[in-house]
């Protein structure tokens, strides 16, 4: 639940900040006719969102045996590696996004297009929607459906609370230590995501495990306890890895500490990354 609660809350934050900006540039552009089709392209933003997460879902109920494996396998890396670049870019990037936001909105405004803040709307919150997504199927793999919905329902909701605090706030409150606090939280996230995809591929023996297992801590502190759920929920915790899985993950975390140290070459990855778009 606290995983699924973590990215909604971070994700949903950063929708509730890109809505927010819009809507407050058109009050100060005196443009309150655009701000109708503001909403409208959030709300089929939203709708997308939910579609594509529920394909996702029931793609993945329909596969058994070894393709369940593999899509579950590929997904959680995927995940991971969506999940890594965008805390990347967004801690690199995310000073330029509201300044890139407003001489759009005001581009558009000044056309009168209804069409165009639509767009511009739905294409800004639906790649927030689509990680979310992707996040939450992956998250699926390690809790209970019940749980990924009440953590995702708090998250989203804490994330509406929070944008409009900020905004009422006169955007006083310091964002940049929230996002950089739930980045490290959600990049150890991501390695857990990346040591499980392993483990499923394993299972679909399609990568050996080389040594099967390493270790045995489940005597110790069992996957399946309380306190051992919520480690591999939250950080991919497994009592009994095998040596590719324990590679995997420490390899993940020394790559990810060599990156997070080169803020030089996070700068012209995040500029390839912006003139792609």
């Amino acid at each position: 639940m606290l995983a699924s609660l973590l990215i909604t809350l971070r994700e949903g934050l950063e929708a509730a900040l890109i809505v927010g900006i819009v809507l407050s540039f058109l009050y100060r552009l005196r443009r309150q006719d655009l701000i109708r089709a503001a909403w409208a392209g959030v709300v089929a933003a939203v709708a997308l969102s939910l579609a594509g997460g529920l394909a996702l879902r029931r793609l993945g109920i329909a596969l058994e045996g070894r393709s369940e494996e593999i899509f579950e396998g590929v997904t959680m890396l995927v995940a991971a590696s969506v999940l890594t670049w965008m805390i990347f870019w967004m801690g690199h990037r995310g000073r330029e996004i509201q300044a890139s936001l407003e001489r759009d909105v005001r581009r558009t405004a000044s056309q009168g297009s209804a069409w165009g803040l639509f767009g511009l709307t739905f294409v800004a919150v639906v790649r927030e929607g689509i990680e979310t997504a992707l996040f939450l199927n992956a998250a699926l793999f390690t809790t209970s459906p019940a749980q990924t919905l009440i953590g995702g329902i708090l998250g989203l909701a804490i994330a509406v609370g929070l944008g409009w605090a900020i905004f009422a706030a006169g955007r006083r409150l310091n964002i940049r230590a929230f996002f950089q606090a739930t980045g490290v939280l959600l990049l150890l996230f991501a390695a857990g995501l990346v040591a499980r995809g392993v483990h499923e591929l394993q299972e679909a023996a399609l990568l050996p495990a080389l040594v099967n297992p390493v270790w045995d801590l489940n005597p110790v502190l069992n996957e399946k306890s309380l306190l051992g759920s919520f480690l591999k929920a939250l950080f991919g915790y497994n009592g009994d890895p095998s040596l590719l899985e324990v590679l995997a993950y420490g390899l993940y975390l020394t790559v990810l500490g060599w990156v997070g140290l080169r803020p030089g070459l996070i700068g012209r990855m995040a500029a390839h990354h912006a003139r792609c778009d």
